[in-house]
């Protein structure tokens, strides 16, 4: 649907002095983006429009905003695909509730036609009222199985191909991915599994898009006013659980000189980038390890301010995306070499998700450690970056480490 073809709509945005489940609210159909207590949960679809059409049909709406903060308004949830400039559909929610790092909370109810007798708070009660009537008493399934989707033999002579390549000096880094297919004898309950993430990785950004949901660790982008913020990752390790083994996987990542090669180049082609847009932009002199309950990931905090008028967040996440850490590099290199040897429909995975709200303000992380849930069917993938010196078997293990992530949260007894 394209921003003519859409009813005219209206946002109304109201205060809310008390706290939200955001996972409760959003429920197995709704909308999550959110990292701890902060983020948004929406419900129901006012309407749902072509990228090429976003931006205009946000600003097309009357809003009626009485909190006027980031994020007030009418706001529109994405899930970009891995491909990049490949087209999507946008969700603005009829419902969305939301709350900032100062404790402002708010609710923002967007609708067809003259809103003046519309009252936010009200409507989120009763959507409270439908999402606790949506949870069933059974436990979901039962049994799980777990399938790869290509033989583990033929991924790790994928990587033996690209280690060929790389040997040329063509392509100096390339990331391949692999999917495993969970597949249960009972519809997979979306809320349980981001329940369950919730709790094994409060500093990860929980989201939830049309049946694509997940944990992911690594922000994107985010614009607040003139204020860009990203937070690359590039360089990994699993753990062990074992406290001792793991401090030294920490310690050997930092030392790493490839390692740390990897995760400097992925550092300055985000700040090469944001520079393009911004009066200045810098990064922490080093990184810093940022240890999750499956695997350890080396990060770089990146802040600067845009010129005006600043870019919208939608432009910064197609000039970043997709990443070295995601991709590879030279960017078409990697690109062809993935079309080559992944084997694999990437689609949302190690894509962008996120919202933008009518001012262009908006927070996109990299959409990794997801799956795609429909009814008793989970599509789980994860992905490697593979350099010159990779070891097949390693790196077959570090996927499963990345993998385990989300299929210890759908796969339980």
């Amino acid at each position: 649907m394209s921003a003519a073809a859409t009813p005219s709509l209206t946002a109304v945005t109201r205060r809310l002095d008390r706290d939200v489940d955001l996972v409760r609210l959003a429920g197995a159909s709704g909308i999550l983006f959110a990292l701890g207590r902060v983020g948004f949960a929406g419900r129901g679809v006012a309407a749902r429009v072509g990228s090429s059409d976003l931006g205009d049909l946000l600003l097309s709406m009357e809003v009626d905003d009485d909190v006027d903060r980031v994020g007030t308004g009418p706001v529109a949830f994405a899930a970009l695909p891995f491909e990049p400039g490949g087209t999507y559909q946008a969700v603005v929610p009829s419902l969305v509730v939301g709350r900032d790092r100062d404790g402002v909370g708010w609710v923002t109810v967007v609708t067809e036609g003259d809103a003046s007798t519309l009252d936010p708070v009200v409507a989120l009660d009763r959507a409270i009222s439908e999402s606790e009537g949506e949870r069933d008493g059974h436990g979901g399934p039962s049994s799980f199985t777990v399938t790869a989707s290509r033989d583990p033999e033929e991924w790790m002579a994928a990587v033996s191909a690209a280690t060929a390549r790389i040997a040329t000096g063509r392509l100096e880094k390339v990331v391949l991915a692999r999917e495993v297919v969970v597949t249960a004898d009972a519809e997979i309950p979306i809320p349980s599994v981001l329940a369950r993430l919730a709790r094994s990785y409060p500093g990860c950004y929980l989201y939830l898009l049309d049946g694509f949901c997940g944990a992911s660790p690594e922000l994107l982008v985010s614009r607040s006013g003139d204020v860009v913020r990203a937070q690359p990752m590039a360089g990994t390790a699993p753990r062990s659980g074992d406290p001792d083994a793991d401090s030294r996987a920490a310690a050997a990542l930092l030392a790493s000189r490839s390692y740390r090669h990897e995760h400097q180049v992925t550092i300055d082609a985000v700040h090469d980038t944001l520079l393009h847009y911004s009066s200045y932009v810098d990064y922490e002199p080093e990184p810093s390890v940022v240890a999750l309950a499956n695997v350890v990931h080396l990060a770089t905090s990146v802040e600067g301010r845009l010129s005006h008028p600043p870019a919208s967040i939608l432009e910064l996440v197609a000039a970043l995306h997709p990443t070295p850490a995601v991709c590879g590099r030279p960017r078409n290199e990697a690109l062809a070499a993935i079309a080559d040897l992944e084997d694999l429909d990437r689609d949302r995975y190690a894509g962008a998700v996120g919202w933008v709200d009518h001012r262009g303000n908006g927070q996109f992380a990299v959409s990794i450690r997801g799956a795609a849930i429909e009814g008793s069917r989970a599509v789980v993938v994860g992905g490697n970056g593979i350099v010159a010196e990779s070891d097949p078997a390693t790196e077959l293990i570090e996927t499963r480490a990345k993998m385990q992530a989300m299929l210890s949260a759908i796969v339980r007894p």
